[in-house]
């Protein structure tokens, strides 16, 4: 049995299911999305029936997982750690005291994390990045200047420059490349805020190994904006009204989409 196929079937014993105040076995539910499917995604950030949370137990590898993390990027920077993938990661763990070495317990965490097939959360997306040492190959992005973020070479690079041409000052690269650390990172991240509901987690970023940051899309914004580009209001702005009227509102995520992710209106969609 593969590594996937048996975190898959065995993975459960240390995840619980969210069942009207009842916790059972995660693996009982077969990796079923239950219904009602669209409210669920419309009120993404509330826990619902169903929900797969980690245990107690996962929930302190959790947090020091996502601290490690977090001083890898501080190692690393901000800009660079988009690009870090998982063997590099490791590497910088070990050879930086003020980070520490990834122990069996964390690392056997994120293989758990990665293999799990995503459809056990609810999210339905394809996957990108099939292996956990798979990498985005620094020489195919470049740096965009002034927004501490990369864009891969190619129609990514040629999309934002064409619209950003065409929209002005205003529109904003938000988030570029993302490697494996970087998104294991923003998941983990996001579901230490949801106090282990990674179904939550999952609603509102798309899993490690799920994400098409790592194959071309991109987000943008609006200057001035903050955190609001990553809301549903990013669709009232005068920025994304420009992106549909010359075509380039071309989403990963649309509204009360089927691939259990939330609305996305800054997201670009170009793989």
């Amino acid at each position: 049995m593969d590594k996937r196929r048996f975190l898959q079937t065995a993975g459960g014993l240390f995840l619980t299911v969210s069942a009207g105040g009842l916790s059972i076995p995660a693996y009982a539910s077969l990796c079923r999305p239950d219904d009602p499917y669209r409210s669920k995604i419309r009120n993404f950030e509330a826990n619902h029936t169903g929900d797969i949370f980690l245990s107690a137990e996962q929930m302190a590898i959790l947090k020091s997982v996502v601290a490690r993390l977090r001083r890898v990027r501080g190692i690393v920077g901000h800009g660079r750690f988009a690009l870090v993938g998982f063997d590099e990661m490791l590497a910088v763990a070990r050879n930086y005291r003020k980070v520490g070495k990834f122990p069996k317990k964390e690392l056997d965490f994120l293989e758990d994390i990665f293999y799990r097939d995503a459809a056990c959360y609810g999210f339905l997306g394809e996957k990108v990045l099939n292996g956990l040492t798979d990498q985005v190959r620094k020489k195919d992005s470049t740096a965009i200047r002034r927004t501490g973020q990369y864009l891969f070479k190619g129609d990514p690079l040629h999309t934002y420059n064409a619209l950003s041409k065409k929209i002005g000052g205003d529109v904003i690269l938000t988030s570029g490349v993302r490697g494996m650390a970087k998104q294991m990172y923003l998941f983990l991240a996001k579901a230490l805020r949801t106090k282990g509901n990674l179904s939550r987690a999952s609603r509102s970023l798309a899993p490690p190994g799920y994400s098409f940051h790592a194959a071309g899309d991109f987000d943008v914004g609006q200057r001035g904006w903050g955190v609001r580009n990553f809301t549903s209001d990013f669709a009232q702005t005068e920025v994304f009204k420009k992106l549909v009227d010359l075509g380039y509102a071309r989403l990963r995520y649309p509204a009360d989409n089927l691939l259990g992710l939330r609305y996305e209106p800054w997201h670009i969609k170009i793989a």
